[in-house]
């Protein structure tokens, strides 16, 4: 459950003082978890894993009093020069209503 309270402190982490409902990457908050859950399942070793890119589609803000329900799938996997480039996609549920997505880019080095 998405609390008043978390989004302030996320929103006070990242530099966003003011806000009524959560900044797009408090998607994040939810998704990490799943995401690398997925990939150490995957095989991919997590040790060797940098960022590589990161984008959201808000469908609506995130509010408080939102029960979302987090769902990840392994998008692409490729291999360049040796790295294992990885995207996943997340989507966040309230209910039956797709409130978000998010892909990450992930770069597990040779």
């Amino acid at each position: 459950m998405v609390t008043q309270e978390s989004i302030i402190e996320f929103a006070l982490a990242i530099g966003e003082p003011h806000s009524d409902v959560a900044p797009a990457t408090y998607t994040i908050k939810i998704t990490l978890a799943e995401s690398e859950a997925l990939l150490k399942e995957s095989g991919l070793d997590w040790s060797r894993v940098v960022h590589g890119d990161q984008k959201f589609e808000i469908h609506r803000p995130i509010v408080a009093g939102d029960s979302l329900l987090c769902s990840s799938t392994i998008e692409s996997a490729r291999v360049v020069a040796g790295n294992e480039i990885v995207t996943v996609r997340s989507d966040l549920h309230n209910g039956s209503e797709l409130v978000a997505s998010s892909w990450s880019t992930l770069v597990a080095r040779a």
